[in-house]
């Protein structure tokens, strides 16, 4: 082999070494998680309740209202039971209190079957009565619990803290928590406005809406000229 031969031969072998390197640290590595992978939306059981203060001439107008509101937001959760929870103790008022809100809530609709009473120990035999039901939460991510030096990617990881905001704020608006879990079922269609679709179109009419003039125009809008 000749000087020339063993130069090239060299300088390949000296390329080649660092690639090797990185490739055995790529392949033997964990795999990179992304923002969607590291801060997945989850939910978290959780307890709607509300406490209702014991008064001696019974319910008010505004417990009443939010005995209303309890009974449409059970209804839009669909869960199974709705818990009355009297203070313990030997309190008439607070007795009275809680078969007056569980009649309440069953002459707002709820099925007897769904309204359960039951008593919790409370320091005061005239606590608030507790009137709530289980349910999910979507479990929001704490962001900014640890912080790592942007600076420094030499392990080409992606920064801790990436992507987490995003859901923090999706998990903290969604509607319905269960929708992430499952998909919502899709409704049927309207029947109604399907036939009137079918008549025009065996009519002969248009069977799409008219076109606002503007946008057959080309323009968007002529306030400011």
């Amino acid at each position: 082999m000749t000087r020339s031969s063993l130069i090239v031969f060299a300088s390949a072998v000296l390329l080649a070494a660092p690639l090797a390197a990185c490739g055995g640290a790529a392949g033997s590595g964990p795999i990179p998680l992304t923002p969607t992978s590291r801060f997945a939306l989850q939910v978290e059981p959780g307890i709607e309740r509300v406490a209702f203060a014991v008064h001696e001439n019974g319910l008010s107008d505004n417990q009443n209202r939010a005995l209303a509101d309890m009974v449409n937001r059970f209804a839009a959760e669909g869960a199974p039971m709705l818990t009355v929870e009297a203070p313990s103790g030997d309190d008439p008022a607070s007795s009275s209190a809680a078969w007056a809100i569980k009649g309440a809530l069953e002459a707002q609709g709820v099925p007897p079957y769904q309204v359960r009473l039951v008593t919790y120990v409370a320091p005061d035999p005239r606590a608030p009565v507790l009137v709530g039901f289980d349910t999910v939460r979507a479990a929001v991510p704490q962001c900014g619990t640890s912080w790592t030096n942007l600076g420094r990617t030499g392990a080409n990881a992606g920064y801790a803290n990436f992507g987490c905001a995003v859901n923090a704020n999706l998990a903290a608006q969604i509607a319905d928590p269960r929708d992430i879990v499952r998909p919502r079922t899709m409704e049927p269609g309207s029947a109604a406005r399907r036939s009137v679709v079918f008549d025009k179109y065996r009519a002969g009419d248009q069977t799409s809406a008219n076109r606002e003039q503007m946008v057959a125009d080309g323009r968007v809008s002529n306030a400011v000229d």
